[in-house]
């Protein structure tokens, strides 16, 4: 049954009287032929001096100063709406990142000391050696946004690419990969299809290749076990099959058309999903993150509804 037009605006309402500002600008922007230019004062209030991201722009850790991390979060939405490569706030980002130095090469860090010092759940904690639970996530990302962002022969664009060497060698060799760094790749592929011909002159493969494996990496990583998806954080098939052009769709429509039929029979009466995680050791913190995670699944889930018609309306 897909999503009726009356819980679709118990969805809006939730967002409007519980959301943060910026998930409110974004469902305006998805949703209601909302602006631009509104999504990117809202997210003003997350960017530094430096030009990078910080202050919970990633509900589950609060260190208010800049960080690769953030800036990932930050650019996911920007490229969300499309955003001016010539726009300040996306040039102040690429500033940031070109001047971030990476722990090695291609590789900024996941996660920073001053993580520990601020409210956080316990998957980003720093510690000595952490980098290995992250390895190229959101790295791989970043480097695609230099690229597509940077101006033409800058030190931004010769960062990206030389990143990117880096992370396309390891993941051409590795068997498994967690969900979360599988997205980065896959966004990462999304964001340089129009650079295809460099992609394929300054790698040791072509993007079609890269494709292929991570296609392969997304499939043997996505729960299958539908009677399991409600039992704790899963990789569902619409946390990477966001649109019936996906070349995974065809091989998994069954499996995605559950899990929309999930989503909307997992929605509460009052509009909204709740997060399939918790952090406990901030008490008074974790319901803010929380519920600012709920407006941000509420603008997520309905986006991947729309594009697969599922709601009503």
């Amino acid at each position: 049954m897909k999503l009726s037009k009356g819980m679709f605006q118990k969805i809006r309402s939730w967002v409007t009287g519980h959301a943060r500002p910026l998930e409110m600008a974004r469902w305006e922007y998805l949703f209601e032929n909302g602006s631009k230019d509104k999504v990117i004062r809202c997210l003003e209030a997350f960017q530094n001096e430096d030009g990078g991201f910080g202050h919970g722009i990633e509900p589950d850790f609060w260190v208010p100063f800049s960080s690769p991390m953030a800036a990932w979060g930050g650019s996911q939405i920007l490229m969300e709406i499309d955003v001016n490569p010539q726009e300040e706030m996306v040039q102040n980002l690429v500033s940031y990142l070109v001047n971030t130095p990476q722990i090695r090469p291609g590789m900024w860090p996941s996660v920073l000391p001053e993580n520990n010092e601020y409210p956080h759940a316990p998957w980003w904690h720093w510690d000595e050696g952490v980098q290995k639970n992250w390895m190229y996530n959101p790295s791989v990302e970043l480097a695609a946004c230099l690229i597509a962002w940077s101006p033409a022969e800058s030190l931004g664009v010769e960062l990206g690419w030389t990143s990117l060497e880096k992370a396309i060698v390891y993941v051409m060799q590795v068997t498994e990969m967690d969900q979360h760094e599988i997205r980065n790749f896959r966004n990462c592929l999304t964001i340089l299809q129009p650079y295809e011909d460099i992609f394929n002159f300054r790698m040791n493969y072509s993007i079609n290749q890269v494709e292929q494996k991570i296609r392969e990496l997304t499939a043997a990583c996505i729960d299958q076990d539908v009677s399991n998806w409600d039992s704790g954080y899963k990789a569902l098939p619409l946390d990477f099959i966001k649109h019936p052009n996906d070349p995974l769709y065809d091989p998994f429509k069954t499996l995605v058309e559950q899990n929309l039929e999930f989503y909307v029979d997992q929605l509460s009466e009052e509009g909204v999903w709740d997060i399939s995680w918790s952090w406990d050791q901030y008490p008074g913190e974790f319901p803010i993150a929380r519920r600012h995670w709920q407006g941000i699944l509420a603008v997520e889930r309905c986006f991947v509804l729309k594009s697969f018609d599922w709601i009503d309306c």
